[in-house]
Parts: structure tokens; sequence; C-alpha cells
């Protein structure tokens, strides 16, 4: 970050009122009447009611379209472990991305917790107050148990935005960069660099929409994940491969497919060359990705690529998901967030960035046109079509799969 940036985000943030969002009060309150309606004695009789049956806080409170993003601070952005209030900049911004562009309220909650167990046992306890609740910034492996022991207890969605939004964006795009060059999920050899929440998920739900486990050459710090390494927790022992293939320019051998969330400057000009052809290269670690467009293009002029990046082309973006899923999800009062739900997202957004690009869009972006091929692959995150498009696939999903409470709103488009 240049010393001009930081201080204009300094200045941002700082500017009265500090921070990014705030709150504002929905119902008149001008009059002593307005006044005996929201307090006393008129809130008596939603009390009242919501004791009665629990489902009537949707009807009588912000429930069901307030969303708490949560952290406990153990991996923010690329900080790393900067506590839970150095990360309250963060769960703002998230705040300020829930509400422009899905309408979503968001408390943002920063948790001093010592153990995951702690962690969970907050969000348990606080957790009637909210319709979803989104994780956020918790460190791998933790993460995946944190995930998991929510979903049990709680009757809302929970959502951890840096494992399945990611993994979501980069299966929409990934679909369509190999359709780009001519091939398919099934029979790509994927590398992946970064066992953490992203990288793990990704492939999880790539397995999902086909590639092969077999096909997957997943990397950490000291290598190829292979069945003789002592050293796996249980996550990554989960893509161990028979391989004799050890460092990742083994791994990079021919592969169809490279996947980066993990860290600038791994991956070199010389590993590109070795790649099948026609690759496809996501080198998503932001804002300094595992290898620059610069080089990766000067190694190889047949690839598609993709970064973490909003100034370069094909930028994998979590905003394309998060706001939308959620929308989705809180419009037919979903009990979780499950797979065929995520699978849904993905399929809405390969299929939108085959579609005419409206006039809007290209004027936000000061292009002159954008159509599906090698430079757009995944539609832009000012799309105005983004909100209809996957949170209605997400809410059909949810009312099929069986966990909505509510029908498929007569608002959505017709699926």
């Amino acid at each position: 970050m240049s010393d001009d940036l930081k201080q204009r985000a300094l200045e941002y943030h700082a500017a009265k009122p500090p921070g990014k969002i705030g709150i504002n009060i929905t119902k008149p309150c001008d009059t002593q009447k307005d006044l005996s309606l929201a307090y006393t004695p008129g809130v008596a009789a939603p009390v009242r009611a919501i004791a009665e049956d629990p489902e009537a806080a949707y009807k009588y409170t912000s429930k069901g379209n307030l969303v708490a993003v949560i952290t406990d601070g153990t991996a923010v952005l690329g900080l790393g472990n900067v506590g839970a209030l150095a990360g309250k900049p963060v769960m703002e911004g998230k705040g300020v991305l829930f509400k422009k562009f899905a309408d979503i309220d968001v408390f943002d909650i920063e948790v001093n917790a010592p153990t995951p167990e702690a962690f969970v046992e907050v969000c348990a306890a606080i957790a009637p107050t909210f319709g979803g609740i989104n994780i956020e910034d918790v460190a791998a492996p933790h993460c995946f148990a944190i995930e998991k022991a929510l979903a049990a207890r709680l009757d809302i969605p929970v959502f951890h935005d840096d494992q399945h939004g990611t993994a979501i964006i980069i299966s929409a795009a990934l679909q369509n960069a190999l359709k780009v060059q001519g091939k398919r999920l099934a029979d790509a050899k994927l590398v992946c660099v970064g066992a953490g929440a992203a990288g793990i998920a990704s492939l999880r739900l790539l397995v999902a929409l086909g590639v092969k486990k077999e096909n997957i050459f997943l990397c950490d710090r000291k290598g190829v994940i292979h069945t003789g390494r002592t050293d796996l927790n249980a996550f990554k022992a989960e893509f161990a491969i028979n391989t004799s293939a050890r460092t990742l320019a083994d791994a990079m051998r021919d592969a169809d497919v490279f996947i980066g969330v993990s860290g600038p400057d791994l991956v070199t000009q010389d590993m590109l060359r070795t790649m099948a052809a026609k690759p496809v290269v996501f080198a998503l670690s932001n804002p300094d990705p595992e290898i620059t467009p610069a080089d990766a293009h000067a190694a190889r002029t047949d690839l598609v690529m993709a970064t973490g990046r909003s100034d370069f082309p094909n930028q994998v973006n979590n905003v394309l998901g998060f706001p939308y899923i959620f929308r989705g999800a809180l419009d037919v009062r979903a009990k979780s967030i499950n797979q065929a739900m995520h699978i849904a997202a993905v399929k809405a957004l390969s299929s939108l960035a085959m579609e005419p690009v409206p006039r809007s869009v290209l004027d936000a972006y000061g292009v002159a046109k954008l159509e599906f091929g090698r430079d757009y692959i995944i539609p832009k995150p000012l799309d105005p079509r983004l909100r209809d498009t996957v949170s209605a696939a997400v809410a059909k999903a949810a009312v099929d799969s069986g966990v909505a409470r509510a029908p498929y709103p007569s608002w959505y488009p017709k699926l």
C-alpha cells in the first residue's frame, strides 16, 4: 500500500462519524403516540406474540434482514492474527458491502475468544438476534470446526465466506475459463497452492462439480500434500495424493489449472511454461498475486488469467457471492446454506457471464464492450443483475432442498 493510499484510507475512516456503518430508525418516532408504539406500552404486544410463536420475530423485528459479521481476528485479510478489535474495520467493510449490494443490515461483532469452543459459545448465545451469521477472518483449521459446530446447533444460516464464498466464485470462474479453453472440469489436472480455508473449501466444491480427486495436487509451505507425509491435519489429508511430485514445480508440469490462494511471487514463468496447452491461471493472493499478469502473459500467450484485483481482467471477488447468497437465504428464511445452494450460486454466476452485458456496467467500468471470453469469464461486481440472478437461484435451491421455511418469493423472477 502506498503512503498516499494509506493516508487517504485513514482519513476516509476517521471522517465524522468515525467508521463506515451506523443504525437508522425505520419507523416514525416524532410524536408521543409514535413512542408509545415503539416502546412502552405498545412494544409488549409483539413481545407476547414472539413468546407465543418464535417465528413471529420475522414479522415484528429486524431479525429476518439482519446478519452478524463476526470474527475473532485470527486471520484478518493478509495481515494474520491481529486480534479481534483490529479486525473491526474489515467487519464494518463487510457490512457496507452487504448493505450496498443486497440491502442487508449488519451488526459487526468482534470477539475476544481464547479458544474455538469459546467463539462457538458466543455465536450460539447471540444467534437469536440474527437471521444469519457470516463468520469472517477466522484462521484455519479452527474455522472448519467452528462452522460445523454452529451449523449443527443453530437454525439460521451460518456461512464462512473465506471458505464458501471464495469457493463459489472460484468455481464459477473456473468453469467458464475451462470452457473458453475447450476443456472440462472432469479432465483437468489442477494444482492449488494454499491449504487453508479457501483452498480446502474450493477443492471440496470443485470435486462436487466434477473435478476428480486424483487429478488434484494441493500444496502447502512444505510442498505437495502426498500420502507419504505424516504432518497432515485431517483437512489436508483429505486431498493427499499418491504421487512422486514433491515441489510446486513438480506439480505444475502438464497441469491444466493453477489456483493460488496463498501468497505473492510463489509461481515462476518457468513453472507456467511447463503447464499443459491452454492453461488456466488463477493467481488470487491479494494485493500481490502468486505471479503477476504481466509475467504470466509474457510466459504463456495461450492462458486465461484471473486475479483478486480490480485493476486486471477477471477479478475473482467474493462480493459477487455473499450478499446475494444471504439475500436469497434470508428471503426464504432458510435454516442453513447448504451445498445445493452453493452449486446454484455457481451456476447462476457462470451463466450470467455469458449474457450480453448492460450498458450501465460498461459505463461503470469505462469500456466499450464486454463479451464472454478470455478477458471476461465472471460478471463484474457492479452488475445490477447479480441480485436477482444469484439470489433467486439460491432461494430456489433452498426451497427445493428442504431448508426453506418460507416459499419462493413472488417478487423474484420465475425459475
